[in-house]
């Protein structure tokens, strides 16, 4: 049985984020940096640019996002803080829908995944998920809310998938708050409301 651990991503596991966002999928380009600037400014930086600016955001606290750890490797990566400091996200027409004011920085949102090819299907992302929501309420936020894909509404490439999957959040007990297209889910959970 393998031993999974989660921890904060932070600038002494920087060396690990770099792990875990590069094993599949858009992460080792992106550097999780997708969210965190308007489009005309991402398309203005390289990937090492990319890189430096994740380092620096690395020192920031509270931590950014996680990391898990299956058996000591750095598997998978989750993005979760407060949406003002996501400033693409209230760029995106498709979660204009949201219900709470984008300035809000009560409000988190839970907006990457990232989970090395040879980690996918063994419910990794539920695990992420599970410590980003207790990394959202130990700090803080009223609202932690997700933008997940549904995928029984349309059929979406893994790479298409970093936002999450609906069913994820439904079992961790998120309700559905808009859905701005058939596959385009907004949800959240109260923080206010005790863990179950």
């Amino acid at each position: 049985m393998s031993t999974i651990t989660i921890e904060p991503a932070t600038q002494a596991r920087f060396e690990d984020a770099e792990h875990a966002l590069g094993g599949g999928g858009d992460g080792a380009g992106c550097q999780c940096q997708w969210w965190m600037m308007p489009n005309k400014d991402w398309q203005a930086t390289t990937r090492r640019q990319r890189e430096q600016l994740l380092h620096d955001e690395l020192g920031t606290s509270p931590a950014p996002a996680l990391i898990a750890y299956v058996d000591g490797e750095a598997a998978g990566w989750v993005r979760v803080g407060p949406r003002p400091a996501q400033p693409r996200l209230a760029r995106t027409r498709a979660f204009a829908a949201s219900p709470h004011d984008w300035d809000d920085p009560d409000v988190w949102a839970v907006s990457c995944f990232v989970v090395r090819r040879e980690y996918r299907r063994q419910g990794l992302n539920a695990r992420l998920l599970a410590a980003a929501i207790e990394h959202a309420r130990a700090h803080g936020a009223r609202v932690l809310e997700a933008y997940p894909t549904d995928t029984t509404a349309k059929k979406t490439p893994v790479n298409d998938l970093y936002i999450g999957i609906l069913s994820v959040f439904v079992a961790a007990g998120f309700r559905e708050v808009a859905r701005p297209n058939p596959h385009r889910v907004i949800v959240e959970l109260d923080l206010a409301q005790p863990a179950r």
